[in-house]
Formats: C-alpha cells, sequence, structure tokens
C-alpha cells in the first residue's frame, strides 16, 4: 500500500511538473541538462537550431547565439565629440597608440562565430555560459566586453604601434589592409591566452579610417588650407608671368606707347575708329554707373 502511493505521488508530480521543452531558433543552438528532482545535474544533449526538443520534468535548457555574430564599436553620428557610444553598438569607439606616437580613435566591426560543436558548446556553457549567465541577453552582451572587447583593445594597440598614423589617416589601401589583418591575428593570439579561442571561431575585422585628436585635425585642415591658397597663388603669379611676356612683346612690337593703347583697347577704355580716308579716331569709351 505504501509503494503505491509513493508512486501515485511521482506520477502526479510529473503530472504538475511537466516537460521541458528548448526550441531555438534558426540563428540559435541550445544545450541540455538532466536537472531532475531525483537525479544530479549532468549533460544531456545538444539542440540543433530550429529543433524543438522535449525533456523530462525539471531538466534545464540553455540556448545560445549561433551562426555568424558582430561585436560593433562605434561613435553615435549625433555626439560631435566622437566619444558617446552608438545606438545599437556593443561598445564605443577604442583608442589606440601608432608608432609616431599618437593616440587615435576607430570605429568598426568584429564578426565571428560562437562554436557550433557538441562538446566544446559544452566547454563553453560550463567555463563560461553559466558565469555570465550568458544564455540572457544582458549576460551575453557582458561575455562579448570580456573575450571580444578587451582582446580587441589589446590587438588594436599591438597592431597599430606598427604604423605612422598618416599611413591610417590617409587611406592607403594597402596599409589598412596590413592593419586589418595584424589586428585580428592579434586578437586570436590574445583570445587564446584568455583561454576561449576554443569557443570563439571565423574572425574577421572590418576598421574605419581612424580618427586623430580634434587638435590634429583642426592642423591637418589648417595645411590643406595653406596648400590650397599656395597652390591657387602660384596659379596667380603663373597667369601674371604670362601677361608681364604679352606686354613685352606688345612693346617690342608696338613701341611702348603702342602697347600702352592696345591694353586700354583689350580693356575696353577707349575704342579704335578707322575712317574711310584712314584717319584713326580714339575715342574714350563711357563708364558705365557703378564702374
Amino acid at each position: 500500500m505504501r509503494y503505491t502511493t509513493v508512486m501515485t505521488s511521482l506520477i502526479a508530480a510529473f503530472l504538475v511538473t511537466g516537460c521541458s521543452i528548448t526550441t531555438p531558433e534558426p540563428d540559435q543552438k541550445g544545450i541540455v541538462y538532466d536537472a531532475g528532482v531525483f537525479s544530479d545535474t549532468t549533460f544531456q544533449n545538444c539542440v540543433d537550431p530550429g529543433v524543438r526538443d522535449v525533456s523530462g520534468p525539471g531538466d534545464q535548457g540553455y540556448v545560445y547565439p549561433a551562426g555568424q555574430r558582430t561585436f560593433e564599436f562605434a561613435a553615435d553620428p549625433n555626439d560631435p565629440q566622437g566619444e558617446k557610444t552608438k545606438p545599437g553598438a556593443e561598445a564605443g569607439p577604442l583608442t589606440m597608440w601608432t608608432k609616431d606616437p599618437l593616440e587615435m580613435r576607430v570605429s568598426g566591426v568584429v564578426t565571428f562565430s560562437l562554436t557550433s560543436d557538441c562538446k566544446t558548446l559544452r566547454q563553453f556553457h560550463e567555463q563560461i555560459g553559466l558565469k555570465y549567465e550568458a544564455d540572457t541577453d544582458e549576460g551575453w552582451d557582458k561575455l562579448l566586453s570580456v573575450y571580444i572587447g578587451q582582446p580587441l583593445d589589446r590587438a588594436l594597440d599591438a597592431a597599430s604601434k606598427e604604423f605612422a598614423w598618416r599611413e591610417l589617416t590617409y587611406r592607403d589601401p594597402q596599409a589598412k589592409q596590413q592593419w586589418e589583418a595584424k589586428v585580428a591575428d592579434y586578437m586570436v593570439q590574445f583570445l587564446r591566452e584568455q583561454g576561449g579561442t576554443a569557443f570563439f571561431e571565423k574572425f574577421s575585422v572590418t576598421l574605419q579610417q581612424p580618427q586623430p585628436p580634434l587638435k590634429v585635425r583642426e592642423a591637418m585642415a589648417a595645411v590643406q588650407q595653406a596648400q590650397e591658397e599656395n597652390t591657387a597663388q602660384k596659379a596667380k603669379n603663373e597667369k601674371a608671368r604670362t601677361e608681364l611676356e604679352a606686354i613685352k612683346d606688345l612693346k617690342n612690337v608696338l613701341g611702348p606707347q603702342g602697347a600702352v593703347m592696345w591694353q586700354a583697347v583689350k580693356d575696353g577704355r577707349i575704342q579704335i575708329i578707322v575712317s574711310d580716308s584712314g584717319q584713326i579716331n580714339v575715342t574714350p569709351n563711357q563708364r558705365r554707373q557703378g564702374d
């Protein structure tokens, strides 16, 4: 009779508790643990994207991002100083030091994937995921700031110290390619040192043109303006030299007075009328009001 009572209680508990359901979205992957009332918490299985998994009562399922993911670090376009984080980005622009050295800010995107291997995903969950509660949005963001943001910050400094700031600022395509590749290489190296290289893969880094400090940008603008003014002045000087050469040629052909008269005709200050008899009349043009 006692055995029957116990069995009835277990059946009732099963019916009340119900089953555990884990259903990852198409861009997610799940992992399930046997965590029933009468069992230790042990790994049970992984759940592929878009698959519905029904487990026993009390079992615990966790869902993590799958496929390509991004970590964007960028400035708010409405912030003149370029220091605030762009809405929706994981972080604001990062600072780096170049070979010169000069501190600059840079925005960009890191593309990566969380491991799709079930055994490795289990290690990720038990070593990192649980610690950061990475199956939640807040926990995932916190995890990314540590395992993506920190190695990225170090990688930017390490790679940028191999380039002069003008190489990166003046949009040299070859230098930019080399710089991005070195940032990605350093990032994998630093992530390996941090113990997360087995969990994140397929890295690529896309960087925007770095921004020097405001004073440097103003100085660069002043230099550019001076160069343009200098070019314009050279053009004016060249024009003046050409005109002087033309005047010298006129003097040689027409004599000093003839050259002056020719210039006056050219400027519209006088007009020369030759009559049928060959008489030459020189008449000053009347100035219009406001001339």
